[in-house]
């Protein structure tokens, strides 16, 4: 997957099929499933692919247990079954996760028993394993941390986790595999019409500030928390559609939560669900649900949202937290779809929407990660009959992402990437000081930024350190400290100067200490 063959394409005269704007989690999915139909299809991404939303997750692919609370069936089955068809299509990103609900309260251990026993049934034959009732004991076996005071047992049940911004680059190589041409940095400056029609887009390379008409079939706008913007070049009054709430994670050192299960607190004090998920030899809690004004491309925490976590962290667990202890943290934007009835946005519905404009633009938002399949299939059979574009069947249930292979070692730190793992092997075999380690802390090594670089489409220090790998999530200071030699390494593949080695290590220092309290 090399960019400048995918901008090459952008001369062509012709027509594509499909125009997807967003290179997050529903645009790539959208991509994946056109192409794989035998679409001529074309993202583009303004940043990088997964810049926003879908690289900030709190790294599950779940049924949802709190839709469950909420009476929302349909969402939950639906997306147990899309859990299920994810950790078979694509195994080196997903695993099967334990988690335990303590119950501090007689009936909590019956009242969500009963309710995670519905959710397996729900997952019918792709279900991860059967519900089981803990006693106070087997609590503290799993979870030797968890708070004793008037703790009376709990509840052990299985759901999903994956590396998000991983998948992310994994759904762009899968297609671009299919034929599709996928570019990041390259943003859509207007629409085209025809008749009163969408019939194209206006982007901007962003690297190289050349501009490109791009005609189009069926354009579909999958920007997430930006959908607006794109709907106002449809049409200047329309309403706007997006309600976005931000969520926050923090992450924390093993040592503070030991062990392979999950904690799951089924309601903090604005009815959320919490998590402490282990991730990458670390833990991730969150998340929040915090109404905003303004969308930025990178929000920042505010002092109530890391109180709130690192208080509810403290109050379920013996170890004493402090700010101190943070390795990173990280926010996300959610693209709700406003609401009129909804007091808060933690009860806006996490279904999709998909809205035709009268001039035949197609916007999909809402939804989740692990819903993105499914968000994709419906987007693109309406772009088909939208644009009377001749049907063909979806395949994407049983398409292998990108990487795909049977043997799983979770010991291995390259395993994330797959049958890619013996590619990065290769790089290391033939230039051995790329097995160099980038920082002490960390496992990622200079080989893994060659790869990103020649393989993976990332243009600058922030695409490798925060989503070809994930260290500026996992430990922000280490990812700073690491920005030099990762920029180096990337100029010599890139052919850059000093300036721009400068340049990238400054930018990403800059944007780390945001990440860092």
């Amino acid at each position: 997957m090399k960019r400048a063959e995918m901008i090459s394409k952008l001369n062509e005269e012709k027509e594509w099929d499909i125009i997807v704007i967003g290179g997050g989690a529903t645009g790539l999915g959208i991509a994946v499933d056109a192409a794989s139909r035998g679409y001529q299809t074309v993202l583009f991404e303004q940043y990088d692919f997964a810049k926003g939303t879908s690289s900030r997750s709190t790294k599950l692919v779940h049924g949802g247990v709190r839709y469950l609370a909420q009476g929302n069936i349909k969402l939950v089955r639906e997306a147990l079954y899309e859990r299920g068809l994810l950790l078979k299509n694509a195994p080196h990103l997903t695993r099967r996760q334990t988690f335990i609900v303590p119950s501090y309260h007689w009936w909590e251990k019956w009242f969500y028993g009963a309710g995670l026993k519905i959710y397996d049934l729900l997952s019918g034959k792709l279900s991860l394993g059967k519900t089981k009732f803990l006693s106070k004991k087997e609590v503290l076996k799993y979870l030797p941390f968890a708070e004793t005071k008037k703790l009376s047992g709990g509840v052990l049940y299985y759901d999903g986790q994956f590396d998000d911004a991983r998948l992310a680059v994994n759904l762009a190589q899968t297609a671009a595999e299919q034929g599709a041409a996928i570019i990041n940095y390259c943003g859509v400056e207007s629409l085209i019409k025809d008749k009163k029609k969408v019939k194209g887009v206006v982007v901007k390379d962003i690297l190289s500030n050349k501009e490109y008409s791009i005609k189009g079939k069926a354009v579909i706008n999958a920007t997430g928390v930006f959908a607006d913007d794109i709907l106002k070049m449809d049409n200047p009054e329309s309403p706007e559609m997006i309600s976005p709430s931000q969520g926050i994670h923090v992450v924390l050192d093993k040592k503070f939560f030991p062990g392979d299960c999950a904690l799951m607190i089924p309601k903090t004090d604005d009815d959320r669900v919490l998590f402490a998920v282990p991730w990458h030899d670390k833990v991730v809690v969150g998340t929040t649900d915090t109404a905003i004004e303004e969308i930025l491309s990178e929000p920042e925490p505010l002092e109530e949202e890391i109180d709130f976590i690192i208080r509810h962290f403290n109050h379920y667990l013996t170890a004493d937290i402090k700010r101190s202890d943070v390795k990173s943290v990280f926010v996300g934007l959610r693209p709700l779809v406003k609401s009129g009835n909804a007091k808060s946005t933690a009860l806006i519905s996490r279904d999709h929407t998909i809205l035709v404009s009268p001039a035949g633009l197609i916007t999909v938002t809402g939804g989740k990660w692990t819903t993105y399949r499914k968000m994709a299939k419906d987007a693109v059979e309406n772009a088909v009959f939208i644009a009377k574009i001749p049907r063909s069947n979806c395949v994407t249930d049983e398409l292998k992402l990108h990487g795909w292979t049977e043997q799983q070692d979770e010991t291995d730190p390259l395993h994330i990437y797959g049958s890619d793992a013996a590619g990065i092997r290769k790089i290391m075999a033939e230039f051995p000081e790329t097995k160099e380690r980038l920082h002490p802390a960390m496992l990622y090594t200079k080989a893994e930024v060659v790869w990103s670089v020649q393989h993976e489409m990332a243009m600058t220090v922030e695409d490798v350190l925060a989503r070809r790998m994930r260290m500026l999530f996992l430990d922000a200071r280490a990812a700073a400290a690491s920005a030099k030699v990762v920029a180096e390494i990337m100029a010599k593949e890139m052919n850059k100067g000093e300036e721009w080695i400068k340049e990238q290590e400054e930018e990403f220092k800059q944007l780390a200490e945001g990440y860092i309290l």
